[in-house]
C-alpha cells in the first residue's frame, strides 16, 4: 500500500539503515496519516530494534521526533543518551535488519505467508522483510539492496 510521505528502509540516516522510516512513522501517526494498519509496530518490530540497538527508549525517540528534530538530529540525539556506533556496529546493524528474513527464522513461515497476504508474486524475489516492505509501499527494484550498499 502506497503511503504518502513514508520512508523507506533502505534510506539512510549517519549512514543507518530505517532510522528515517521510523521517523517518518512518527510524524505520519502524529497527523492522522499512519494507516492503522501500521500502529500495531509502532516502537515494536525494528523500531523496537533499533532503539535497542542504539540504547534508547521508543517514547524518548518519538519524544524528539514530534519536537520537531530533523532525523539526522534525533540519531545524534539517541546516539548522545545511548550509544555512539562506531562503522562496525552500523554495518553490523545494517546486515542484520537489511537481511531479516533471509536464511533465518523467518524463512520458512512469516516470509512465504507474507507473500501470500499481500497478494505478491512467489517468484523467489522476495526474500527479506524488507524486501516485503518495499514491495507492499512499490518502491521496489530488483537491485534495490545492492543500490542501498553503495
Amino acid at each position: 500500500m502506497k503511503i504518502e510521505g513514508i520512508k523507506g528502509c533502505f534510506e539512510k540516516t549517519g549512514g543507518l539503515f530505517y532510522f528515517a522510516r521510523m521517523c517518518s512513522k512518527i510524524r505520519l501517526h502524529a497527523v492522522g496519516k499512519l494507516p492503522a494498519d501500521y500502529f500495531d509496530m509502532l516502537g515494536q518490530g525494528f523500531d523496537g530494534r533499533t532503539c535497542r540497538y542504539l540504547e534508547v527508549k521508543y517514547e524518548d525517540v518519538k519524544a524528539q521526533v514530534l519536537a520537531g528534530k530533523s532525523d539526522a538530529d534525533v540519531l545524534e540525539w539517541c546516539q548522545a543518551q545511548g550509544r555512539r556506533l562506531t562503522a562496525e556496529q552500523m554495518l553490523i546493524y545494517n546486515s542484520f535488519l537489511s537481511k531479516r528474513g533471509w536464511h533465518d527464522d523467518e524463512t520458512d513461515g512469516f516470509i512465504p505467508e507474507m507473500i501470500q497476504h499481500y497478494g505478491l508474486p512467489d517468484n523467489g524475489m522476495v526474500l527479506t522483510d524488507f524486501d516485503l516492505i518495499e514491495m507492499d509501499e512499490g518502491r521496489w527494484y530488483p537491485d534495490m539492496w545492492r543500490d542501498a550498499w553503495k
